[in-house]
């Protein structure tokens, strides 16, 4: 079996440097492109299984880049973690809500980059042969597709995996906690507002009405749980 493949986008050379190196020895087939038009060619081109995305870039951000994974179809299914020197949560909140799965502030553990990386990879291909429903939510296991009353919902790799883990133990209260590990990989301190962020966007394009949610409801004080059928 091939290797996995990681697009590394980063304009700062020394920093692709030490990354690959740290993803080489992990056993990862790695593409680097130090800007955004480069890390178009090769997205549309090798088809990456993941990409650590630098959120500056000298011609078009992070911001941009992701936007426009999300909005193809052939791409929209490469997770993205973003990574940014900005500590301020407006920018991470902004990059998740435009559909990044994880991000990571520099200065970082090379280390934990390549956890972070193995652990979401873990997620995307441990699926589980299966159709699940709940109502008029449908979700495919293996095709990675989800439909609400018939319609096709293009989901985010971290928003499928949360829905997944709701919609196969429907009912169950989780806290956000277990939500975060089950469903993004890593036991994350402090991610609250993540989480929070992902499920408010998972509600906008699965509920009839986001305001009043059918299927994802908030259990004040605990977490979320998935509407009983």
């Amino acid at each position: 079996m091939a290797n996995q493949k990681i697009l590394v986008v980063d304009d700062d050379k020394d920093v692709v440097r030490l990354m690959r190196a740290y993803l080489e020895r992990a056993g990862y087939d790695v593409l680097v492109a130090y800007d955004g038009e480069t890390a178009v060619h090769n997205l549309r081109r090798e088809k990456p299984d993941l990409m650590l995305l630098d959120l500056m870039l000298p011609d078009r951000d992070g911001y941009d880049i992701t936007r426009l994974v999300r909005n193809d179809k052939a791409l929209a299914h490469i997770p993205i973690i973003m990574l940014t020197a900005r500590v301020d949560d407006t920018d991470k909140i902004i990059g998740l809500e435009l559909g990044a799965d994880d991000y990571v502030t520099k200065p970082y553990n090379p280390r934990e980059v390549v956890a972070r990386v193995r652990a979401r990879l873990r997620n995307q291909h441990a699926l589980i042969p299966n159709i699940l429903r709940v109502g008029g939510l449908e979700m495919d296991i293996d095709r990675h597709k989800v439909e609400v009353d018939g319609r096709s919902i293009a989901l985010t790799p971290t928003e499928f995996n949360l829905l997944q883990v709701l919609m196969q133990q429907e009912g169950i209260v989780f806290t956000r906690a277990e939500l975060i590990r089950r469903g993004m990989g890593l036991d994350y301190e402090g991610l609250e507002r993540t989480l929070d962020s992902h499920l408010r966007n998972l509600r906008q394009k699965i509920e009839p009405n986001h305001h009043e949610p059918t299927y994802i409801h908030t259990v004040y004080g605990v977490g979320y749980r998935l509407a009983e059928e």
